[in-house]
């Protein structure tokens, strides 16, 4: 099975401490496994931990997450030379790709350089579902706020482009990112776009995405308590003007009903 329609979940959440492992995924990952539409057999899902340098440590983490929730788990690596012979077709057999965050420059540079970017779009436009957080949900966009050349956070650019707009993350936990997301868009260094509070994400399901097409869904998508206290997202529009868009709650979940 895969998405109906090309599917993103973009997100400042998914994965939280564990009970007994270093992490579990919470409803947002729950909510882009449900998207694919897998029955009758464990959930395919692919891990990207490019912008970490495929940090061992963080894949172990990962792979006991997967293994807790009962996935057929795999890892495509990006530092060094790819772990797979045919890095677009093992994209192709997943049912969803999960990006976990770091430094977004360093990924996207990484991406382009195997051809990932590419090999991405492809799986997407076949019905893979693509999500992840923090560097894993602005690499979709055009651009967004990175802390991949330092502490104080720039402006990175060169996004994916999957989705005609930009991204912030972390809007309600890292004080620089709102004012500087919000400046940016005023300036127009940054399109117009769409920010995630920690633990809330942003649903985009259409069968393209221009900005004139009709045919397109941009939806917030809340994990269940405990992973998101509040139920609406910032939206910026070009003059850098901020106003809030209602969410909605995913249903519950396992992973949410874990806690």
């Amino acid at each position: 099975m895969s998405a109906d329609v090309p599917t993103i979940l973009a997100t400042s959440g998914g994965i939280g401490p564990g009970r007994r492992t270093h992490g579990e995924f919470t409803g947002l990952t729950e909510y882009a496994i449900e998207l694919a539409g897998v029955s009758g057999r464990a959930p395919r899902i692919c891990f990207l931990a490019t912008a970490t340098g495929d940090n061992p440590a963080v894949l172990t983490w990962l792979y006991e997450a997967a293994m807790l929730r009962g996935l057929h788990a795999s890892h495509l690596t990006s530092v060094g030379m790819p772990n797979v012979e045919d890095p677009a077709a093992h994209l192709l057999e997943q049912d969803v790709v999960w990006v976990i965050g770091g430094s977004v420059a360093g990924l996207l540079a990484l991406w382009q350089l195997h051809g990932y970017d590419r090999a991405l779009r492809s799986a997407w436009q076949s019905g893979v579902v693509l999500t992840g957080v923090s560097a894993g949900s602005i690499c979709w966009h055009t651009g967004g706020t990175t802390d991949s050349f330092g502490p104080q956070l720039q402006p990175i650019t060169d996004g994916l482009g999957f989705l005609p707009f930009s991204n912030g993350v972390h809007y309600d936990s890292e004080q620089q990112r709102r004012p500087l997301f919000q400046s940016l868009v005023q300036s127009r260094v940054l399109a117009s776009g769409f920010a995630t509070d920690d633990g809330a994400g942003l649903l985009y399901a259409a069968p393209s995405w221009s900005r004139s097409s009709p045919r397109r869904t941009t939806r917030p998508a809340t994990a269940s308590s405990p992973e998101r206290r509040r139920w609406w997202k910032p939206v910026l529009t070009p003059a850098g003007s901020e106003r809030l868009s209602p969410a909605r709650r995913p249903r519950p979940t396992r992973s949410a009903q874990l806690g």
